[in-house]
Parts: C-alpha cells; sequence; structure tokens
C-alpha cells in the first residue's frame, strides 16, 4: 500500500477533473506466470468480489495493489475473503497509526512558536 496524503489526493483529483478520492483504492496484478487468460480472468474476478464485499467506508486514503498467487484459483472463497480482509485491517491500522504520529509531530512543532 502507499498511503495518499489528502493534498495529493485533491491535485490529481483536479487534474482528471473528478471528485476527490477518499478511501482505498485498490488494483490487481495478475501477470501471466499465475496461467492463461481464463485462469487470470478468474483471479481478478475472485480479488475484485472479495474487495468489494470487505471494503469497508475507510476515512483513510491509501492505494493498495493486491499481487495474488496462483492458489487464489483453487483456495475457498471464504478463505480469499478473510484474506483480503486482514489486509485491509492491517492497512487501516498503521495508515492511522501514522496519521496519529504525523499529529504528533505537527503539534510538538507547533510548540516550539508559542
Amino acid at each position: 500500500y502507499w498511503p495518499r496524503r489528502e493534498e495529493q489526493a485533491r491535485a490529481g483529483a483536479a487534474a482528471a477533473g473528478v471528485a476527490a478520492a477518499h478511501g482505498l483504492r485498490v488494483g490487481f496484478t495478475v501477470g501471466r506466470a499465475l496461467g492463461g487468460a481464463v485462469q487470470r480472468n478468474r483471479i481478478k474476478r475472485r480479488l475484485r468480489e472479495a474487495v468489494r464485499l470487505s471494503r469497508a467506508d475507510s476515512s483513510a486514503a491509501a492505494d493498495v495493489v493486491i499481487n495474488p498467487k496462483k492458489t487464489v484459483l483453487t483456495a475457498d472463497f471464504r478463505r480469499v475473503l478473510e484474506e483480503v480482509n486482514k489486509a485491509f485491517a492491517v492497512i487501516e491500522q498503521k495508515l492511522s497509526k501514522e496519521d496519529s504520529e504525523q499529529s504528533v509531530r505537527q503539534s510538538a512543532k507547533g510548540w516550539g512558536k508559542l
């Protein structure tokens, strides 16, 4: 994942002529090593559905790239869904930790100006 700062989201959205994107943006990398077109498309469909079902309305802004393994084809869908949920939970936890650390640093800077 890569955190997207608010000003980055606004600047990118303004350049594209759309409203600023909030929450997680998710992409997939499914290369030829994972199989033929049919297998790759099935992997992407399974991942898209898992992301759709597990995606909570998040206030954290980040770009997430999922790089699956071939086992996504044969794994039980509940297992895929659990893995995606777990990944999003870890990302949101790390992003909230980064945001709190950043606010502490900003408030520490403000103390020197008093």
